[in-house]
């Protein structure tokens, strides 16, 4: 998979790591929107998010049949939309690690898949004059 991907400034990253949980949407292959919230979120580096699949049902699928994702991170003075494609990884060290992350908080919870989100546009999503501008 080629992606173009690009960084995320710290300040977007730092908004997305302390909000729990993050807003995750995807689309089905005929573009029906579908937002869900997700407990399980993290920031790998700044061109990678990774987020546990536990219940994803509509999620699931529509991101094997379209494997775009949008996430937005709000802090109360700051607001940021990150754009990507996505991996669904089941086996391996990623979905291992994935995994071992989320039985640390419950070993209840499935953790039925890893997906790997590889950042492809950053937008401001903040009301304002600079509201929906890219940024990276």
């Amino acid at each position: 998979m080629v992606i173009d991907m690009v960084k995320m400034p710290p300040e977007v990253q730092e908004v997305i790591n302390n909000q729990s949980p993050v807003p995750v949407a995807t689309a089905d292959p005929d573009g029906k929107p579908n937002v869900i919230f997700v407990g399980f979120l993290r920031i790998v580096d700044d061109e990678t998010i990774q987020i546990a699949d536990n219940f994803f049902d509509k999620t699931a699928a529509n991101l094997e049949a379209n494997p775009q994702v949008s996430v937005v991170g709000y802090d109360g003075k700051k607001s940021f939309q990150v754009k990507g494609k996505v991996e669904i990884v089941t086996k391996g060290p990623v979905y291992e690690d994935v995994k071992a992350w989320v039985h640390a908080k419950s070993k209840a919870l499935p953790a039925k898949a890893a997906i790997v989100m590889h950042v492809e546009e950053v937008y401001d999503a903040m009301y304002g004059p600079d509201a929906g501008k890219r940024i990276a």
